[in-house]
């Protein structure tokens, strides 16, 4: 699974992407950001506030419950603010 990271997540993160075998036990965007969030300090960093971040399975807003199973993209973002 690919999973992209944008702007100040990207920069926590430290890279731009990773390409992930993502465990089966993994079901849902929340369970995918908690396993996320456990693999360095920088991913905790980045998404340790769940309300300031916002992903999308395969370019489709998703929900924390929508299932990650069939994605084969997952883009993890900040909310986009305009002016």
């Amino acid at each position: 699974m690919d999973i992209l990271y944008f702007a100040w997540v990207r920069e926590r993160i430290g890279t731009g992407s990773e390409q992930l075998a993502v465990p089966a036990a993994i079901a849902t965007v929340a369970d995918l950001l908690d396993w996320l969030a456990a693999r360095s300090p920088g991913h905790a960093a980045a998404l340790a506030d769940r309300s300031a971040i916002r992903v999308a399975i395969d370019q489709e807003f998703a929900s924390l419950d929508a299932p990650v199973a069939d994605a084969a993209e997952i883009a993890i973002f900040p909310p986009v603010t305009g002016g």
